[in-house]
Order: C-alpha cells, then structure tokens, then sequence
C-alpha cells in the first residue's frame, strides 16, 4: 500500500526581514522576493516550490516573529494545523488563528481571535500550537466535517496522535459548545488506513451520502493471485480514488517511466473488472457528493436506511 508522504514542515530560517537583506546589498521590495507580511519576506524561487499548508505556516511564522507578545499566543485551527503538516479541504485562510479566553477577545486584520478552552499548546517548529488530537477535533468543529476527518486519518496515518487521544478531546469540549458532536463523529470514524486526502474526503461523502460503511484498503486476489489493494470494498464492488501515486509515476519521470507506470495499472484494471464492479473517480468527483453517489450507484452501492457507520450508545449515529 503507498501512501502519502508526511510534507516537511515549513522552516522559518527561510524568512528574511529587511533589515536581514539590505546589508547584503538586497532590496526585497524588487523583483525576486515574495512579500510573506509586513516585515517578512521568501525567496520568490521558494515560495513557488512551497505547498499551499507551508505557505500559511509561513505566515504563521512571520506573524509570530512581528508579535509584540509572541510567547503568549497559542496558534489554533487552521494556522496549528500547518504548522503540523495536516491537511485540509478547500482554501487556506489569509489570516493566523491564536487561541484566547473569552476575556482575551483582540484580534487584527491579519490575526483572528478564536474563542475557546484555555490550553498552553505544545512546542512546534518553535511555536506555540493546540494538540494534534486538539487541533483535529478544533477543525472538525469550526471549519467542517470534511477537514476534520482528513486531517484526522493523516495524523493516525503518521502516527501524530491516537484514536484514544482524538476521542478524549472531542469528550472535553463542553455540552452545547458549537460543533460537539461532529468532532466526537470525526473522532469515531477516523482512520488511519485512508491513504490520502482524497480518500478521506471520498469517505466523508460516503457518510453524508448514507452509503453502506466500506471496508478500507481491500487486499484484492484472483486467479492468478494478488492483484494489489482496493481503497474502499462493499460486497462485489471495489471503490477507487484515483490520484497521481495510484500510478506509481514519480515526479519528473520521463515518458517511459510514466508509459510502464500506466500499462501496469491498466493491468491491474482489468483483473479488478474482470471480478469485481468497479468504480473509479478522481478530485473533482468527490469534491461534488452528487457526482460522487452517481458514480457509486452505477456501480449498485446505494444509500440505506441504517448504514451503522458508528455506534454510539442511544444516540442514532446514522
């Protein structure tokens, strides 16, 4: 099973203030550099080769260095979250998050406020960040379903934290407090077997659809023996989320490479068809729950009454 890479975390040491650059002779207002925030800039080159989650620790990082109170501020939501290298679904915000107490509520055009329970966070990349457990369970309340349950399957995928841990912070957010129940459902369905963003996001939409719970990275054999594993697995259907590492074609492989690369997937296709229904969709598919439910019931897997993705006690999880 390949999975993906944990993302190296942005390293501040590539932030350069003015005062850094002008005794080289270096004029960051000129071409070549990308202004990060007042007082902080990246090398363009970088900036370029940088992963949207770096770009937004990079601004976490400028933000801190321009704070008058830096030790004082615990990064949260999204800003912990890049910082931790977990992945999110849609559009990093062009603002840092800190947590405060309600007591605390001061914010600027480039730091949101938010309000929540009090927590010194842990050391990261030399900043102060919520939890990992805490930050998933944060994402999952505030942000939405979908973000909470990806970030949440990376950081059991890469060992960040563990179910037990994402169960006991979704409990210690208060009763009535916005958003309870969707992290104690992220907590309950997380998983560590989801290989990808994608996979997560395909398996939000697989809950919201009412679709049958599948079974994650099916090991698949036939005749000839091992065929590879499946993503997603309902009785005669195999599910697949197709993103780039499906192929096996590294980055800058030249044409023969990537030529191999296909015809041995087309290979592995056509084994999985030629036993099982199988169904196949890529980003824009799962990123619309329509589009992604045409392509499931297509291939027979269709909503239930009850799916029974999780069990929690009384309460109808379904």
């Amino acid at each position: 099973m390949l999975g993906d890479p944990p993302p190296a975390p942005f390293d501040p040491a590539l932030l350069r203030g003015a005062p850094d650059l002008r005794p080289m002779g270096i004029d960051p207002g000129r071409r070549g550099w990308h202004h990060v925030r007042h007082g902080a800039w990246v090398d363009e080159a970088v900036w370029r080769g940088l992963t949207p989650e770096q770009r937004h620790a990079a601004l976490v990082h400028a933000t801190d260095l321009a704070a008058r109170r830096p030790a004082r501020n615990v990064y949260a939501l999204e800003s912990a979250a890049a910082v931790w290298g977990l992945p999110v679904i849609g559009a990093w915000p062009q603002h840092v998050t800190v947590l405060r107490s309600r007591a605390e509520q001061r914010g600027s055009a480039v730091v949101r406020v938010h309000v929540g329970q009090p927590t010194e966070g842990v050391l990261r990349e030399g900043l102060r960040v919520t939890e990992v457990a805490r930050t998933v369970v944060d994402l999952a309340r505030m942000r939405s379903f979908e973000s909470g349950l990806t970030a949440a399957d990376h950081a059991l995928r890469h060992a960040m934290t563990t179910p037990e841990a994402l169960v006991a912070a979704a409990g210690d957010v208060p009763p009535r407090v916005w958003g309870r129940p969707r992290g104690l459902l992220v907590a309950e369905l997380a998983d560590g077997r989801s290989m990808s963003p994608g996979e997560s996001l395909s398996r939000a939409r697989m809950f919201t659809l009412r679709l049958p719970r599948p079974t994650l990275q099916v090991p698949l054999e036939d005749d000839e023996g091992f065929v590879g594993f499946g993503d997603f697995g309902w009785p005669g259907v195999v599910g697949e989320f197709d993103g780039r590492r499906k192929y096996a074609v590294p980055a800058g492989a030249d044409a023969a490479a990537a030529e191999r690369a296909l015809w041995a997937e087309k290979l592995r296709e056509d084994r999985i068809r030629r036993r099982w229904r199988l169904a196949r969709w890529v980003w824009a598919d799962a990123l619309e729950e329509a589009r992604l439910g045409r392509i499931l019931l297509a291939q027979g897997v269709r909503p239930v009454a009850r799916p029974r993705w999780v069990d929690l006690g009384a309460r109808d999880a379904s």
